[in-house]
């Protein structure tokens, strides 16, 4: 059997067991062969035909021996099934869920049998905006890209105990130690962190959080991201996991609202990173390709990468965490986006518009709060994570004060933008621009909300060979011929804008983008990553003068 890198990574880093066994092979879409857990719409997935509304997945499981010991559950894992999925087990039904981006699971044992199991996915993939969709788009142009259908993360299953499962673990961290919240079937569970000289911190609890004060802390920063790892067991399970020590606030300081991590002031010097790859779409070849994009970032003096309107497996979060990128995570967009009214009148006419009685359906607008805070449930211990968006651009915007009230209760921890680029109402952590087309000083002028410039730039340079489409690319202003005019394209932003800013209050830019997504070509990278298309001292040394004029503010 041949193995691909998703075999042999644990999708779930901060809940792990030593039972784990893969599904990605063996697998038929609707009566050919297909290589998961890629969409069929990917070259890794091999699969031939025109990809419908309808696909009916189909595969047979042997449990290894010993795989499921007396007292023990089957658990079925699906990483993401666009978008309205029912499961199948030798023909029964075990799952139904709605939505694409999030992680869903099904205990199955009493439906197994001895031997060879049929294991079935049917999957509706209509696009409805009802459901979150980001950029997807049944005819892909622009900014709109390749829809993802049916499967597009690891299929996978475990081994549990009846009894005492761990079943969930949070982390509350601060500067001196962390809080712990176990979910284990109110089950005592013991915890141990092994500490860096060579002693451990050990607890016992039952319901209530336990909290952990860690001697000499050592604080999770980009330039040192330390992860403390630790055990959880109970009388039947044990699972490993980390956290890291660290927080995300705000302070006024010299009439503006700035940001702090770790109680030390930050400038998010970052990328839009829509999480597109040449040959997997959604998902790349293996999670090791996460950790190439992280380090291409940090390579060229980026701290930050916004994930655009999607939400990735844990692989890269996972990297994330263990490398020191920080992550401002967006909701994936769902309902109506209009041209005229959501791009053209508040770049050109204005930004300021009410967003109170729109929304969609009933239906949207239900499915998309309760997708919020899944998301932020689903991600919240990963110390990453610096910041949330909700609404991006007016795409499917309503309710933005209400709604951030919504999510702020879940997650005090971190900021949110309420609205990212424009049409912000009353309520938000964050004064957010998007600025394409021209350059300008920015002033902070919302008390209580630091200034954040979340896109910007957006240059095109296209690299003969390393273009996926030949006509219609796509870029913000005209088309850079070099390395050399890119780079200069950029730093005279910097030098017009982002740079002057920072003493009126900006920290933090987004530039636009980590690569060329399909026919945009204003990545740092083209879409295959092979060439870099920018001057890497240059940008770098554009992090250094960002840094400079942070550091130059403070007392």
């Amino acid at each position: 059997m041949e193995h691909n890198g998703w075999d042999r990574y644990y999708p779930r880093p901060q809940l792990r067991r030593n039972s784990f066994f893969p599904l990605n092979h063996g697998w038929t879409l609707n009566g050919r062969p297909i290589e998961v857990p890629w969409p069929p719409q990917a070259p890794l997935s091999r699969w031939e035909g025109a990809v419908g509304d309808e696909l009916r997945y189909q595969t047979n499981v042997t449990l290894p021996e010993k795989f499921l010991p007396d007292g023990f559950r089957a658990l079925l894992h699906f990483g993401a099934v666009d978008q309205v999925t029912e499961v199948f087990v030798n023909g029964t039904s075990v799952i139904r869920h709605e939505g694409g981006y999030l992680p869903f699971s099904e205990d199955i044992t009493d439906v197994l049998r001895a031997g060879e199991n049929c294991l079935e996915v049917a999957a509706v993939d209509t696009l409805s905006h009802d459901y979150p969709y980001g950029k997807q788009h049944r005819r892909p142009h622009g900014m709109w890209y390749t829809p993802v259908s049916g499967i597009w993360q690891p299929v996978w299953l475990e081994a549990v105990p009846a009894r005492d499962r761990i079943r969930a673990v949070r982390f509350t961290p601060d500067l001196t130690g962390v809080s712990v919240s176990v979910e284990a079937d109110g089950a005592e569970y013991r915890l141990t962190v092994p500490l860096e000289d060579g002693t451990e911190l050990t607890a016992a609890g039952t319901g209530d959080p336990v909290r952990l004060e860690l001697p000499e802390p050592h604080l999770w920063t980009p330039d040192d991201p330390y992860l403390y790892t630790m055990k959880i067991a109970t009388s039947t399970d044990q699972v490993e996991s980390y956290f890291a020590l660290r927080t995300v606030s705000t302070k006024e300081q010299g009439g503006h609202t700035r940001l702090y991590l770790n109680g030390e002031p930050v400038f998010l010097h970052g990328v839009l990173d829509q999480g597109y790859f040449h040959d997997g779409l959604f998902l790349p070849k293996g999670p090791e390709e996460y950790e190439r994009d992280v380090l291409r970032m940090k390579e060229l003096g980026f701290n930050t990468l916004r994930k655009h309107i999607k939400v990735e497996p844990e692989a890269f979060y996972y990297a994330c965490d263990r490398l020191g990128m920080l992550v401002v995570q967006d909701m994936v967009n769902s309902g109506a986006y209009h041209y005229i009214r959501d791009t053209v009148i508040p770049n050109f006419v204005s930004k300021k518009r009410g967003d109170l009685g729109r929304g969609g359906s009933e239906k949207r607008r239900t499915f998309f709060e309760r997708h919020c805070l899944d998301t932020v449930a689903h991600l919240q211990n990963h110390p990453c994570i610096v910041g949330w968006t909700i609404f991006n651009e007016g795409w499917g915007q309503y309710d933005s004060d209400r709604i951030y009230r919504l999510l702020k209760e879940t997650d005090r921890s971190r900021f949110f933008i309420s609205a990212s680029g424009w049409f912000a109402q009353r309520e938000s952590d964050v004064q957010s621009e998007h600025i394409y087309f021209k350059s300008r000083v920015l002033e902070g002028d919302r008390p209580g909300q630091f200034l954040l410039l979340s896109e910007c730039g957006g240059f095109s340079r296209r690299v003969e060979g390393h273009v996926a489409r030949e006509r219609k690319n796509y870029g913000y202003g005209a088309r850079a011929r070099s390395e050399e005019e890119l780079s200069d394209r950029i730093r005279a932003m910097y030098e017009d804008m982002v740079l002057p800013s920072i003493p009126n209050g900006l920290c933090g830019c987004i530039y636009t983008q980590l690569s060329d997504v399909e026919g945009e070509t204003n990545g740092l990278y083209t879409y295959d990553r092979a060439v870099r298309k920018v001057s890497a001292g240059v940008i770098k040394n554009l992090a250094e003068r960002v840094m400079g004029a942070l550091l130059g503010l403070t007392p």
